[in-house]
């Protein structure tokens, strides 16, 4: 609802305000993704040094074990009875279960070596990865999130100026006006007085009486020019106030509704996939070592299959709820009880702003085919991108083979060719991950400016067509803006790629 009755100064300390409060959500907004990204990386050192002391516990335990198993299985290779039981082959229940724990003894460990060598050649490393990739991707994302943020603040800058700029132009049009009226009050006295003077006055006074007259009246018709002037001056900064109020609050309303949501996306792109994979050879080796741990284990695997980056950030949009939600619009704010609240299209513009619409309508048309074709390539790469991350499996059962010998199971787990394959596959997917980011900016900037370029056509549209129809009240018949144009035309343009989503997620909480 707009403040006709509010002062000037009052009026100008509200959008101040309004401005203030916009750019302290944006600062918070960055401050609040800044923290996310640190508390990620606290959680992957907390996680890697906790890996790393516990490959060094069960590094030492199988070592134990192994030493255990070698003094008593030497004592039973020595004994005279380990001979005779091996020839005959029936082996008392005892001995068959002293027999039975020596094997389980040196296959634990085994296990146990096995397990601290998947933390330290496996996770740990993978931990390193994924912290590298997301100091990377959220630097990346905060660049293009700030890029956003500026085009946006710029936006209301502009917005800022032509307000003051309608509000100068409307103040000269009304001083205009205040002063043409003073001379049609002066021309109207003069009027009458003349014709009281004429019959009675001498015919000499009568000429230098009317030359009086004549110049009332150009004093009029100056004054009438410059109020008509003013006047255009003034609907034309009125209609770029206007346009810049829609363009501002369309843009930010876009940005919180859908730039937001794809920046997080951005910042996260890869991070809960490559948590998962690392959490699920976590979880193989675990069960592989020590399947009686199974129930607590399965606590851990139903942590693990919840990984899901729209989840997280659906809580983080709740947490948050006053530093991610939109804010109010702007709205218009008439300058000294000007009445008119909407663009027109007023015979002196009306060709200017049917070339604009135009000029505008070509431009809408680029930006869409261009926009969904970068929107095309952006999913495409999207989906190679997350196909490189996910191929980085690894298969334990090789690790946890039945062998005699503990070296032969460190051999596996650091073979070259496997680290040659992972150095080359994390080198394709920094190549692929620096095209995704340059298309997701250019699809961001595409998405932006066809926002602007739809809030100006609408409303331009809007003009164009109410005086078409004022016109067709006049005239009976309703003039086209320019060739080829129809309403109904005009009506299927909407700005749909500002809802486009690079992501399947579900509906953001905060629009319900």
């Amino acid at each position: 609802m707009a403040s006709h009755g509010k002062p000037r100064r009052d009026r100008a300390s509200e959008y101040e305000n309004q401005i203030k409060e916009i750019r302290a959500q944006l600062t918070d907004q960055v401050k609040c993704l800044d923290t996310q990204v640190d508390f990620r990386q606290q959680l992957l050192q907390d996680m890697s040094e906790f890996l790393r002391r516990k490959a060094e516990i069960n590094l030492e335990y199988s070592r134990s074990l192994e030493k255990l198993s070698d003094r008593f299985s030497s004592k039973i290779r020595n004994s005279k009875d380990h001979h005779i039981f091996r020839k005959e082959q029936n082996l008392l229940s005892p001995v068959n279960c002293w027999y039975t724990i020596m094997n389980h003894t040196r296959q634990e460990s085994r296990d146990h070596g096995a397990l601290s060598d998947v933390y330290t050649s496996h996770l740990i490393p993978r931990l390193a990865h994924i912290g590298e990739d997301l100091t990377r991707l959220s630097k990346k994302s905060k660049e293009v999130g700030l890029q956003q943020q500026e085009d946006l603040l710029k936006l209301v800058s502009e917005l800022q100026g032509a307000m003051k700029t309608y509000q100068l132009y409307h103040s000269d049009c009304m001083y205009a006006e205040h002063k043409l009226k003073e001379a049609e009050k002066q021309d109207e006295k003069r009027t009458g007085k003349l014709s009281e003077h004429m019959a009675s006055s001498p015919v000499s006074d009568r000429g230098q009486r009317r030359s009086s007259l004549k110049k009332t009246e150009r004093l009029v018709e100056k004054r009438l020019k410059k109020y008509l002037e003013n006047s255009q001056k003034c609907t034309k900064a009125r209609n770029d106030y206007l346009i810049n109020l829609n363009t501002v609050n369309n843009n930010i309303e876009n940005y919180y509704i859908h730039d937001i949501n794809d920046l997080i996306d951005c910042c996260d792109l890869g991070f809960h996939v490559s948590m998962s994979k690392t959490m699920r050879v976590y979880l193989q080796a675990e069960e592989r070592v020590q399947m009686s741990r199974q129930q607590s284990l399965q606590a851990v695997e139903g942590a693990v299959d919840n990984f899901n980056s729209q989840a997280d950030k659906n809580k983080l949009f709740e947490m948050y709820s006053e530093t991610f939600s939109r804010p109010t619009k702007f709205e218009y704010q008439p300058h000294e009880g000007d009445e008119v609240s909407e663009v027109r299209s007023e015979p002196l513009l009306h060709q200017e702003l049917v070339s604009r619409l135009q000029h505008i309508k070509s431009r809408l048309d680029s930006e869409h085919l261009e926009t969904e074709e970068v929107k095309k390539t952006l999913k495409a790469t999207l989906q190679s991108l997350l196909d490189l991350i996910g191929i980085d499996e690894f298969d334990l059962s090789e690790v946890f083979q039945s062998s005699q010998s503990t070296e032969s199971l460190k051999s596996t787990g650091s073979d070259t060719s496997t680290k040659t394959s992972t150095a080359k596959r994390r080198a394709n997917q920094q190549d692929t991950e620096n095209f995704y980011v340059s298309k997701f900016q250019k699809y961001l900037l595409g998405r932006g400016t066809i926002c602007k370029l739809q809030a100006k056509y609408d409303l331009l549209t809007e003009a164009i067509e109410k005086a078409a129809v004022m016109d067709s009240n006049i005239s009976g018949v309703q003039d086209k803006p320019f060739p080829g144009w129809y309403p109904a035309a005009f009506a299927s343009l909407t700005c749909t790629d500002c809802s486009m989503k690079v992501f399947s997620v579900s509906r953001d909480p905060r629009l319900k």
